[in-house]
């Protein structure tokens, strides 16, 4: 017996090399690499839809595509975006750097965690499949909304599966990150000494196991409903379509929450660092994120006014939308009050995060206007709202994603990445990111419809513009994926702390961070740097 104990030890400790590491690692830190480096093939995957979407808008009458592979195009787009790229980002942040953060030596359940990532490259192959399916992709929209989804082809019942191992995947992220923040914390670090990404991770993960079974429900009676002949949502059988919208809608607007409560964490990380102050009002940080988790469940019917709802459920969700304003409001208010008299320097991480509190805030602003029902009704289902949520789901969350990025991969590879590139990466994106989406205001207002492939000439000067401003950003992302293989194969060397104002175990540790980070939980007290985190 003892023999054979030896024995085990000594094969675990020796690492597999190859593609059998990777395949079968259970550390947070790969895994976590693993999480990033799909996250980028489907962002660059889901930019390629945008290109032929932009590609095709470029001027009025139809030119390169075929409206149903527009219509395909728009769909997959959407997915891809949401499920492929935003999604598996901030879970592979919260794998690398969670554990970092508290103290702990892994996640809680590391075989799970390998499981839940090698479950997505299996979902997505399944989903872009139906690509070359005779009956070609999903084209109703990411919303999936019958009945023009139930009128695909035998495509349909590949998407739905794909999305049930995406919502299986989410699931397990969100119980292994919980499991880890509730149980795995250093000595000492108690819930309110948390960094606040570690926070809104936490919060993040309830919502997903809320939410991703309500998603679930909702395709799997699509499913039925298409293949055996039941009818939730076919009207000719008694069943409701606008059931499907409110039970979708139920997932769906938590589930913008889960792609910015995280962007949220990162930017309370990054912005501490680089005003070298602590962070303003941590406690009210807290609650507010709290509070923006529990509203999100209460303002889903904001996408359906136009429906026809009751006039007493309409002004509900109108309140409760806008209430939702005021905990978004004091993020954004400390974020500023943070960066008061600061010691600032514009390193391109704090960059990113200046300009996701500008353009975040656009992006909410325009979400007040859609909450309002009247205006919702002239607004609804044009490119207003398609500029709404790309100022919140681009200028915030995948411009949170690359502020990450970029403050955190000196810690990860132990080297500094170009700076000068960096910078260069960050304007070339930030005007061009405007160029494309701010136009699109201006088409929704004059009216111009969504997920259309032609549109009438008045509206063909400002979707030129949007076009150009797309192709730019675009261009732009293959310069990000250069900077970031640059940083991987060398570079400056990194310190231990990366930033002179960064404070929290992370910076405690080496650079490259090592495989396994404490072996012993390190003590947190208020001696610690990390103090600054307190509430004041």
């Amino acid at each position: 017996m003892t023999t054979q104990t030896a024995h085990a030890d000594d094969h675990h400790h020796e690492a597999p090399k190859g593609l059998a590491r990777w395949l079968f690692t259970t550390n947070h830190k790969e895994i976590g690499s693993l999480y990033l480096i799909f996250s980028l093939a489907m962002f660059l995957v889901g930019g390629a839809m945008a290109m032929i979407i932009r590609a095709e808008l470029f001027s009025p009458g139809l030119q390169l595509v075929n409206p149903e592979f527009f219509n395909q195009m728009t769909t997959m787009h959407a997915l891809v975006m949401i499920f492929g790229a935003v999604m598996p980002a901030f879970v592979g942040l919260a794998n690398w750097m969670v554990p970092m953060m508290i103290g702990a030596p892994d996640m809680a359940l590391p075989r799970m965690n390998n499981w839940s990532f090698w479950i997505l490259p299996f979902a997505f192959l399944m989903l872009l499949s139906t690509l070359f399916m005779p009956s070609g992709a999903p084209a109703s929209g990411w919303t999936l909304y019958p009945p023009l989804s139930l009128q695909g082809g035998n495509s349909f019942a590949f998407v739905i599966f794909a999305i049930h191992l995406m919502g299986i995947s989410s699931i397990m992220g969100a119980i292994n990150i919980i499991a880890t923040i509730l149980n795995m914390r250093a000595p000492g670090m108690t819930l309110l000494r948390m960094p606040l990404f570690v926070w809104t991770w936490l919060i993040t993960a309830f919502l997903l196991i809320a939410v991703m079974p309500v998603l679930a429900g909702a395709v799997t009676m699509l499913l039925t409903d298409r293949f055996f002949d039941t009818s939730f949502f076919n009207a000719a059988g008694g069943g409701d379509p606008v059931m499907y919208q409110h039970i979708f809608w139920f997932f769906g607007h938590p589930e913008v929450y889960i792609m910015i409560l995280p962007a949220f964490g990162i930017i309370s990380e990054i912005i501490p660092t680089f005003s070298r102050k602590p962070l303003f009002g941590y406690t009210a940080m807290v609650y507010a994120t709290a509070s923006i988790a529990f509203l999100s469940f209460i303002v889903w019917a904001h996408h359906m006014f136009t429906v026809g709802m009751p006039l007493g459920a309409s002004l509900f969700f109108m309140y409760a939308t806008m209430i939702i304003a005021v905990p978004t409001g004091i993020k954004v208010f400390n974020w500023v009050s943070t960066m008061w008299r600061g010691s600032m320097t514009f390193e391109t991480p704090m960059l990113f995060a200046i300009a996701f509190v500008i353009l975040f805030t656009i992006g909410g602003l325009s979400g007040v206007m859609l909450a309002i029902v009247p205006a919702d009704f002239q607004y609804h289902d044009t490119y207003f709202v398609v500029a709404h949520f790309h100022y919140v789901l681009v200028t915030g969350a995948v411009f949170a994603i690359m502020a990450a990025a970029y403050y955190w991969l000196p810690k990860w590879t132990g080297h500094m990445y170009d700076e000068r590139l960096g910078k260069i990466h960050f304007w070339w994106s930030t005007i061009s990111v405007n160029v494309l989406f701010f136009p699109q205001h201006y088409l929704g207002l004059a009216g111009m419809p969504r997920r259309i492939p032609d549109y009438a000439v008045q509206f063909a000067e400002f979707n030129m513009i949007s076009s150009i401003g797309g192709f730019a950003f675009g261009l732009a992302q293959l310069l990000f994926v250069y900077i970031v293989i640059k940083c991987v194969r060398g570079g400056e060397k990194a310190t231990a702390q990366v930033w002179e104002g960064a404070r929290g175990l992370e910076w405690t540790v080496p650079s490259p961070a090592p495989l396994h980070t404490f072996d012993t939980p390190p003590l947190v007290d208020d001696s610690l740097e990390h103090k600054d985190r307190l509430p004041s």
